[in-house]
């Protein structure tokens, strides 16, 4: 079963929706218990990063974090990979999660903001999340704000500056672009992460 994280941010029904078209069962829950028995978890959002508050009001924050401390496969998407890192700019009051370093800071210079379309991605071969899309494969954004790259950085874009399209660590895992409306390679991702055992 794979728990989807409610929030009221954003793409929750589609990514629900592209679960079920490859087969995944799935629970769609704002209740930190349910969270806790989860197999995986999927923390979608489109929108503002003050949504993520929702996520320590409701005590979800904590359960969330506990899972991923136990090696429960983790999946953020959109803001739910911003969330990962310690915070962003778009609301410096509203803490991330901490769980990679640095915070996601708005795009700078003369490109289009959002940053809205199919862009290419450069992939860690070694990503078992990313397995099997092609090196510079396409894949869907709509965001502002982008993500530092570190050394947990799975896949790169670049949109006039490079930044994190994904990030690995274990069974945390998490990226900006959107699979489910990703096509092949969205529904590739999908796949690898319903495969997914516990560590």
């Amino acid at each position: 079963m794979i728990t989807v994280i409610d929030y009221k941010a954003g793409n929750l029904t589609s990514v629900v929706k592209a679960l079920r078209a490859i087969g995944a069962d799935t629970l769609v829950t704002e209740d930190p218990d349910e969270v806790r028995r989860a197999d995986k978890l999927v923390l979608p959002g489109v929108g503002h990063f003050a949504a993520t508050r929702f996520l320590a009001d409701r005590g979800l924050r904590q359960a969330a974090t506990e899972k991923i401390a136990q090696g429960t496969p983790f999946l953020g998407i959109c803001v739910g990979l911003q969330w990962l890192f310690a915070g962003s700019t778009e609301d410096p009051s509203v803490q991330g999660a901490g769980l990679f370093e640095g915070m996601c800071e708005r795009f700078t210079g003369a490109m289009k903001i959002p940053h809205v379309g199919w862009n290419s991605i450069s992939v860690d071969p070694a990503s078992r999340l990313l397995r099997g899309i092609e090196e510079g494969a396409y894949v869907y954004y709509t965001h502002s704000w982008r993500a530092p790259i570190i050394k947990e950085t799975a896949a790169v874009t670049n949109y006039g500056q490079p930044f994190t399209a994904a990030v690995e660590r274990d069974n945390l895992m998490a990226v900006q672009f959107h699979p489910e409306k990703s096509s092949a390679a969205g529904r590739t991702l999908l796949e690898n992460f319903v495969r997914l055992e516990s560590c």
